[in-house]
């Protein structure tokens, strides 16, 4: 019972990280799709994979980074800073492989699997690197 109070601040800081977190999700979500020529969420309710898979690999590619900018920020604001880093990295990445990809949004919903595959997975790459540079 002498942890309590310090358990109770602990819990209280969780609570303003993870609020952090997932609205920073939320706002990365609106921007990506926003960004994207396609709908993603359109496509992954007529069940297209490569929509779907090309999302996916998006979302942990952003949440990635986020994670070790909550677990290594020095407070909400210093979080948020990083978490809109993480959001221009995992924007741009998109817009690379667009670049690289000929037509990749046609592609991704043409349900084209090498192109949903391909793009989710280099997301996760680029987030996976993006979250190990965000130390101090």
């Amino acid at each position: 019972m002498e942890n309590l109070p310090l358990f109770v601040q602990s819990l209280a800081a969780f609570g303003g990280y993870f609020a952090l977190a997932i609205g920073m999700l939320l706002i990365f979500t609106l921007v990506y799709t926003w960004v994207t020529p396609h709908d993603e969420f359109a496509l992954i309710r007529q069940n297209n994979l490569a929509a779907s898979l090309a999302f996916g690999g998006a979302l942990l590619g952003f949440a990635l980074p986020m994670a070790s900018a909550v677990a290594n920020s020095l407070s909400w604001v210093d979080g948020a800073s990083w978490g809109l880093v993480a959001l221009v990295v995992q924007t741009l990445t998109f817009k690379v492989l667009q670049l690289l990809l000929r037509d990749l949004s046609l592609r991704i919903s043409q349900g084209e699997l090498a192109a949903g595959v391909f793009t989710g997975l280099a997301s996760v790459a680029v987030g996976l690197l993006n979250a190990a540079c965000m130390t101090y």
